[in-house]
């Protein structure tokens, strides 16, 4: 079962990263120059079909692999085990991109204009690269950078 879960962590952080990674590369960029929110709104409500659920499937996932693991919650944060260390790293990324997520969702999209279309860039840049901390966290856990 461990080894489901992980290929279904892996497939839906492709999804979750290499989505944000094509909307700060491609998308925003063009969006800020001509200051087209519309183009915005037409990724994030086509992406999000695909997105949530793919983070959906990455907090399940990785909650699973985390309790098997490290079967005890208040271990997690043991910074003196290398998994419990990745753990609490993923639970800390995972905190900042509720946050960011949340913040975008209440106070800058509902008010979405040409005119504070950069505000919304400064919530799309660093997701995407808390994104491509997730990967480079999950990796670590083979790759020993952490430890």
């Amino acid at each position: 079962m461990y080894s489901i879960a992980l290929l279904l962590h892996i497939l839906a952080a492709t999804v979750w990263t290499g989505g944000h990674i094509v909307l700060a590369t491609t998308i925003l960029p063009r969006a800020l120059k001509t200051k087209d929110v519309e183009s915005l709104r037409s990724f994030e409500q086509g992406y999000e079909k695909v997105g949530i659920p793919a983070l959906i499937i990455q907090v399940t996932t990785g909650l699973y692999m985390a309790f098997t693991l490290v079967p005890q919650v208040a271990m997690w944060f043991d910074w003196s085990d290398p998994i419990a260390k990745i753990i609490s790293i993923k639970l800390g990324l995972l905190a900042l991109t509720a946050l960011l997520a949340i913040d975008a969702r209440l106070r800058i999209i509902p008010t979405l204009s040409p005119h504070n279309i950069s505000a919304l860039a400064w919530h799309i840049i660093p997701v995407t690269i808390v994104s491509i901390l997730f990967v480079i966290v999950g990796v670590s856990m083979k790759t020993g950078w952490l430890n």
